[in-house]
């Protein structure tokens, strides 16, 4: 078969960007560089497509072999190919995201690369275009969430409206007002109100809800806004 012998060599690669919270912070998940350039410094989860390989199985391949994390649901974000993003050789990177209850995932989670989860308020500079990677799957998540409940499947079964609060300020990066958010929130009928509390946070306490699951389903693609302009 005839091949293109006039095209110059690009390398594709993925970059996994995992989001997280664990009920009190979103976090980011990021390793420690293993090679040469930046080697040491923080990182995305990211790695190059083998020959004959599906970039989507790539992303799981590379998220496993780096963090020990596997059957995690992965969105492909975008693409970054910026002729020099890569100081070393001319590669374009597929991005993917994805958004988990840590908890759900912690006893996975494996050090041999260093992964860690670091709040992402607190991530320091990420290598190469990272950042931009990071940025722009925030952006996405905050587009997502105001009209899809998807935050909600962060949420340990049992939860509090605090909880849901500080999930949503942190998302959105803003002060919510907690009567107009409440009124909202109760408004979905996604809530159904358990008999005790959480009595971590305050002597009084706060109840703990669940998600009403055949609410949340019928209203996956018509939910109410609780953050306006997203």
């Amino acid at each position: 078969m005839a091949k293109y012998l006039e095209q110059h060599r690009v390398l594709i690669a993925v970059d996994c960007i995992i989001f997280g919270f664990d009920g009190a912070e979103l976090k980011l998940l990021v390793v420690q560089r293993a090679l040469e350039p930046q080697v040491g410094n923080w990182s995305l989860m990211g790695g190059f497509v083998e020959k004959g390989e599906d970039p989507n199985h790539a992303a799981s391949r590379v998220l496993y072999k780096l963090t020990g994390l596997k059957d995690v649901y992965m969105e492909q974000l975008s693409v970054f190919g910026r002729p020099n993003r890569d100081p070393v050789e001319r590669t374009i990177s597929i991005a993917y995201s994805a958004l988990i209850n840590i908890k759900e995932y912690e006893t996975q989670l494996s050090d041999a690369y260093r992964a860690e989860w670091i709040p992402l308020k607190d991530v320091p500079p990420l290598i190469f275009d990272h950042d931009e990677m990071v940025a722009a799957a925030k952006l996405h998540l905050r587009y997502k969430a105001a009209l899809h409940p998807v935050l909600f499947e962060l949420l340990p079964e049992k939860f509090t409206i605090p909880q849901i609060m500080v999930l949503y300020e942190q998302v959105y990066n803003v002060e919510l007002d907690k009567r107009n958010f409440m009124r909202k929130l109760r408004s979905t009928g996604l809530l159904v109100k358990q008999a005790d509390k959480d009595k971590e946070g305050s002597r009084k306490g706060a109840f703990y809800y669940k998600l009403d699951q055949e609410t949340y389903k019928d209203k996956f693609s018509s939910f109410l806004h609780f953050i306006p302009q997203p």
